[in-house]
């Protein structure tokens, strides 16, 4: 049976709170066997803890997001420590830099929480979940620049070039795919999905955002995970199962689970 590894979604978010039950049955018919909950802030960090603690099959990271970077206060963080003790979180995330938006917190403020993060995830020996969205080199600066503190993880959601791709490669980390690599309108992203070493591919579905083609324009979920990995195999010319099997045992020995 071909089983798959969602690395990334928010499945206890209240968005699934009508119908979380016939999602997990969904993703169990799709061969989706385990998945990451992720939180983005303290509050959503403690709901994915308590899923992963009452549901088989999966773990989560907890962590607060770029968008919420200015409420990383030392309390919050010690609060994020303590959390990371629970055996089901497997790493800290989501974090990272976004630039998009101008209401979110100064390039400075987001810097500062992702390092501190950093730090939390070093000390722990624990992955990294990093969202970058309009700020790939910034990323890969402060990246380079802290080296020492760096733990391994994902680029959540990748959204750059091959040639971006490489440069996260080369600091050792995983690339992971969504929902957008199965749109028509992405050959720069699909060029990575073609390039980047198995051994550092990484599927995932961010649900209940951004749902692939050919439900593209739904609420997103985990099962979904499925027509990513059948997108990139077609996309690299390999039966559908080695790319299902190779990207599960990745995510396995990413967050040891």
């Amino acid at each position: 049976m071909v089983e798959l590894f969602d690395t990334h979604c928010h499945l206890s978010d209240t968005d699934f709170d009508q119908d979380r039950s016939a999602v997990l049955a969904r993703m169990a018919e799709m061969g989706v066997t385990r998945c990451a909950v992720i939180g983005y802030d303290l509050s959503s960090s403690e709901t994915a803890l308590r899923f992963a603690q009452e549901t088989d099959g999966v773990c989560c990271a907890v962590g607060v997001h770029p968008e919420h970077a200015d409420t990383l206060t030392p309390d919050v963080l010690d609060a994020l420590r303590k959390l990371a003790a629970f055996p089901e979180v497997r790493a800290i995330g989501e974090i990272g830099m976004d630039l998009h938006w101008d209401t979110n917190p100064s390039a400075e403020v987001q810097k500062k929480a992702c390092i501190e993060q950093m730090e939390l995830a070093y000390a722990l020996s624990l992955p990294v979940s990093f969202h970058i969205r309009d700020a790939h080199m910034d990323m890969i600066t402060l990246l380079k620049e802290h080296k020492s503190i760096l733990s391994g993880g994902i680029m959540h959601c990748f959204s750059g070039s091959w040639e971006i791709a490489r440069e996260y490669l080369k600091l050792g980390f995983y690339i992971s795919f969504a929902g957008p690599v199965t749109f028509k309108k992405a050959p720069k992203l699909q060029e990575a999905a073609r390039n980047v070493p198995l051994e550092r591919l990484l599927i995932e579905t961010d649900s209940p955002y951004m749902a692939p083609e050919p439900v593209r324009g739904r609420r997103n979920e985990p099962g979904n995970v499925r027509y990513i990995a059948e997108k990139i195999a077609e996309l690299r010319g390999m039966p559908f199962e080695e790319l299902a099997e190779r990207t599960t045992q990745n995510a396995r020995n990413l967050f040891a689970f």
